[in-house]
């Protein structure tokens, strides 16, 4: 059998928190990033959105060299001579699961190599492994929106606290909703949000952001969208990002002037999406004008949830 010599995958842009779903909850945009790995001398070539090309290292502190040495740790073979070659469409640093997407990528194309195809479970576990989390890394793999959680191991974290499995479920939605972005044309490092957060929270907001959480799910589940507006409430990160992001509660509440049906900042921002189904026009007029008042320059786009996750497009 012939060594496989070049790969290509792709994968999604993700959104993730969603309002209240802080470090849970997650949904795939239909924008790609494309990654290229090839047998030959060390190289990394980074090409696409928002100062990624200028942002990101250029060695094997790369985010998509680390994955896919992690891809060969699991497999168990040494890890050879690779160049490495990524051209995003994702917005990078902006809230678009840009460094999931990388890690998702990475750990695609180093089993894709070997010939090696993850399972389903293994690939979120070692992706959601190297990220930290999966609300990104979950639909970027599976794509759709999708909620995720960590399970420890023998069911007492006082006895064992080391983490065991991911467990995550796929959540249906309509078929006609539209992403509506505004991206502000300054980087929100996810390091740096993350900073701004309490290390403890209440009982009260962990009851408010867990009945949210509920009504979210249930509203996409039963179609009830007229819902979305208050379950997308939060009290966990978004009032403490609201003060790096002081436009983030005008944009909100602009998109639902305008007919949306959720608004939340995207991730750890600085991004704000709207999901609507009808008047994006009117959404993204409203989410300008907000951004004016706020002399906030930036620019707005629209899409929708990617229906599919990351896959193989070519192993040669």
């Amino acid at each position: 059998m012939n060594q496989i010599q070049k790969v290509t995958v792709r994968v999604p842009a993700t959104t993730a928190n969603m309002g209240p779903g802080f470090d849970c909850l997650g949904l795939a945009l239909d924008i790609w990033s494309e990654l290229t790995v090839e047998r030959g001398p060390f190289s990394v070539t980074m090409g696409g959105e928002g100062g990624i090309a200028h942002s990101m290292p250029l060695d094997r502190t790369n985010l998509v060299v680390i994955a896919a040495e992690a891809a060969f740790s699991a497999i168990g073979k040494p890890v050879p001579e690779l160049a490495y070659r990524s051209e995003s469409k994702i917005p990078y640093s902006r809230g678009f699961g840009s460094s999931s997407a990388a890690i998702v990528a990475g750990l695609l194309a180093g089993a894709a190599l070997e010939g090696v195809e993850f399972d389903q479970e293994q690939l979120i576990k070692l992706a959601a492994d190297l990220d930290g989390h999966s609300d990104n890394v979950t639909p970027a793999i599976l794509g759709g929106m999708c909620v995720g959680v960590q399970t420890d191991l023998d069911g007492d974290l006082d006895v064992d606290p080391r983490p065991g499995r991911w467990i995550t479920n796929r959540i249906e939605l309509p078929d006609d909703l539209q992403v509506v972005a505004f991206l502000p044309d300054v980087e929100g490092p996810t390091r740096d949000a993350r900073a701004l957060l309490a290390s403890e929270v209440s009982r009260a907001d962990a009851v408010f952001n867990a009945g949210r959480t509920a009504l979210m799910v249930s509203a996409f589940a039963n179609g009830n969208l007229d819902l979305l507006r208050y379950a997308m409430e939060d009290r966990l990160h978004q009032p403490a990002r609201s003060a790096v992001y002081p436009a983030m509660n005008r944009l909100i509440e602009s998109s639902y002037a305008g007919g949306a049906h959720a608004a939340f900042l995207s991730g750890a921002g600085p991004a704000v999406i709207a999901l609507t189904t009808g008047r994006e026009m009117t959404v993204i007029y409203e989410m300008q004008e907000a951004a004016r008042l706020h002399n906030l320059p930036g620019k707005t786009i629209v899409t929708r949830p990617a229906t599919t996750g990351a896959y193989v497009v070519e192993a040669k």
